[in-house]
Parts: structure tokens; sequence; C-alpha cells
């Protein structure tokens, strides 16, 4: 039996042994053909990149910031009454009445030494959108022109120094004049020293300062004259 059982067992192993080399060869050939695909789309994949990078630019571009004039109206308003003057003026003031042949009996005069205080400055509550305009990273802003926003006396501070009175006595009413000639003496004199400007420039200043803050590189003050239209310098 075992002899006649032989050439049928080995041919079950040759049979075996071909099934494992086909089996092999397969999948070498399955790793080679993969890898042949793996390396020809990586190839593929720069070019496809570059283009993605090309596309994505056109519809994405590096954006061009410009401020919107409306917020920047909002920016300067926020600092709303901008005092930016500040004088102390002291000054002497003579009143005098009932003077004449008759100025014995009626005459009443006062020497009163006046301290008052005058503060201007920029309603910047005013600026409407027409005062500001943007190109680019530039803004050109028209101001309002600086006004007195006070004037009056320290009353702790402000005194007679003599008075002098007839017979009959003071008049009431003769420091209330005196100090009213005081308050407007003042201011007059705040006026005629430049207070208006320097709070022109002092505002000027501080309204820079914030728009350097925000992001503007260039900040044109106009005086007098329209701000620039909004295509200068494209």
């Amino acid at each position: 039996m075992s002899r006649e059982d032989s050439p049928s067992k080995q041919g079950g192993g040759i049979g075996r042994l071909l099934s494992s080399l086909v089996l092999v060869a397969l999948l070498v050939v399955i790793v080679v053909v993969g890898y042949l695909i793996v390396d020809t789309m990586l190839a593929l994949r720069e070019p496809v990149t570059g283009v993605n990078t090309q596309i994505q630019q056109i519809l994405n571009p590096t954006p061009t910031i410009v401020a919107d004039p409306v917020t920047v109206v909002r920016q300067v308003r926020s600092l709303s009454r901008l005092e930016t003057a500040s004088y102390t003026i002291e000054k002497v003031i003579t009143a005098e009445s009932g003077e004449g042949p008759l100025g014995f009996l009626f005459q009443d005069k006062l020497l009163l030494v006046a301290q008052g205080e005058v503060i201007a400055g920029v309603d910047l509550d005013r600026i409407s959108q027409e005062n500001v305009q943007v190109v680019k990273d530039s803004v050109f802003i028209t101001l309002p022109a600086s006004e007195i926003f006070v004037a009056t006396l320290n009353n702790d501070a402000t005194y007679v120094y003599d008075r002098q009175t007839g017979v009959f006595g003071q008049q009431v009413d003769l420091e209330t004049l005196a100090r009213r000639e005081a308050e407007s003496a003042i201011l007059q004199a705040a006026l005629e020293d430049g207070i208006l400007n320097m709070a022109q420039e002092k505002a000027e200043q501080v309204v820079q300062n914030l728009m350097e803050a925000v992001g503007f590189t260039e900040v044109v003050f106009v005086r007098g004259t329209p701000a620039p239209d909004q295509n200068r310098g494209e």
C-alpha cells in the first residue's frame, strides 16, 4: 500500500509548493504596483498643491484695511469737550462812584484784587463725518475752532484790598460791579495772550495721538479748507 500511495503524495506536495510560489509572486506584484501608485500620486500632488495655493490667493487675496470714517468720528467724539488750555490770571480793579464836589459825602472807592481762571478747548462732539476723510493709512481732520469754556473768578482768592467811603457810606453794588469788570478783564487778558491758539494746538496733539494709536501713520489737520477727496493718492 505505501508504495502505491507515494506518487500521489508527492504530486500533492508539488501542487502546494506551486500554489505557495504563485501566492508569493502575487504579493510581490501587489507591493510593487502599490509602491508605484503611491509614488505617482506624490509626484502629482506637488503641482496640484501649487495650483491650489494660487487659487487660494485669488479667492482670498491679502486684504487692504481702511478705517471707516464713522468709527474714527466716534473715537474722536469719545473725548467730547476737550479742555486743552487753562490760564490763572490776577488783575487789580479800581471802582469808584460819587466823585465830584460832593465826593466827601457820597464817594465810594475800592481796590479789588481779583484772581480768575480761563479754560479753553475744542468741542469734539461737533465733529461730523464730513470733517474726517480717510485715505489709506492717512486721515485728514477738520477740527472745530477752539472756544472759551470757562471764564470765572476765584471767589476765595478775590478780595477788596482797600475801600474809601464818604459820609453816607458804601454803595451796595459797587463791589459786584468791580467783580464783573474783573471777570471781563481776566477773559480779555487770556484772549490777548493767545489762549485760543494754544487750545487749538493742544487739541490737535491729543487727537493726533489718538489717531496714531488707532493705526494711522499720517494725521493731517485741515484749517479753513475742505478735506481732500477720497481718491487722493490712488
